[in-house]
């Protein structure tokens, strides 16, 4: 989004990313279509509850919605607070309890911009070895795993894991329109689909095909995991919103088994 935007430009791009037309918005939100269509002009003034109402139906998100009252000159409804800040305790207890009861498994947690807040101890066992540079504070996960002097070289299925990463990014863009994410979309795109410094594994079965795994090689041998994303729910602040929950779980038991020699080790 640019900056100074008015609140009929704001609406007008968030419909057209929910690929919605005014009649469409108009009858989700139960508000006239020629109220809608006066509103984008700038031939109407929304109240304060209307640019609500309409970015919740657009599923806008909070950063974005602070925004849009901005723009029609009402004061932001969501706090955004640093991750430090007391009110955000028992948040941020909550993610620390979830990544450390899922050692042996790895789990990690991440802002908006992909950069690490928290891992577990699994987490630091399977990055053992990569360039320090990319360990460097702010850590970018995704730059992590697939930068060539990264994860890459020892993920097994990296064409699929990569083509996997990049569409959840281009769909978390359309999400929230965010210009950083796009420039690190094009920073990994760019990068070389690296080979492996290690034999390739035998194939792993999945009991579950339509999820694509990470094959990671680790000094155990080849791991075989599936990921989930937890995000709060109901979140009223800015930056709990923006936080996920990365978690590991190994698609078969020789993983398992692999996972909990590695933490023994």
């Amino acid at each position: 989004m640019v900056d100074g935007m008015d609140i009929g430009s704001h609406l007008r791009e968030w419909r057209r990313r929910r690929g919605l037309s005014q009649l469409n918005l108009a009858v989700a939100a139960e508000v006239s279509s020629r109220h809608l269509s006066f509103i984008e002009t700038g031939r109407a003034q929304p109240s304060r509850d209307m640019v609500v109402h309409l970015a919740e139906q657009l599923e806008v998100p909070l950063r974005a919605r602070n925004a849009m009252l901005a723009a029609a000159g009402f004061a932001p409804l969501f706090s955004e607070r640093p991750l430090d800040d007391p009110a955000l305790s028992a948040a941020r207890a909550a993610m620390e309890q979830v990544l450390r009861v899922h050692d042996p498994y790895p789990a990690l947690a991440v802002d908006r911009h992909w950069t690490l807040i928290s891992a577990n101890a699994a987490v630091g066992r399977l990055v053992a070895g990569v360039a320090p540079s990319l360990m460097q504070s702010p850590v970018n996960v995704l730059r992590l795993s697939l930068h060539p002097d990264g994860l890459a070289p020892r993920i097994l299925n990296l064409k699929e894991w990569r083509a996997y990463l990049l569409v959840r990014l281009r769909r978390q863009i359309d999400a929230t329109a965010d210009t950083v994410l796009e420039a690190l979309l094009q920073e990994l795109a760019a990068y070389p689909v690296a080979l492996s410094r290690r034999p390739p594994a035998p194939a792993l079965a999945l009991e579950l095909p339509v999820v694509v795994p990470l094959q990671l090689q680790s000094d155990a041998g080849p791991l075989n995991l599936i990921s989930t994303t937890t995000v709060f729910g109901t979140p009223l602040d800015i930056t709990v919103s923006e936080m996920a929950l990365e978690a590991f779980y190994p698609a078969d038991a020789e993983t398992s088994g692999l996972l909990r020699k590695l933490a023994d080790a």
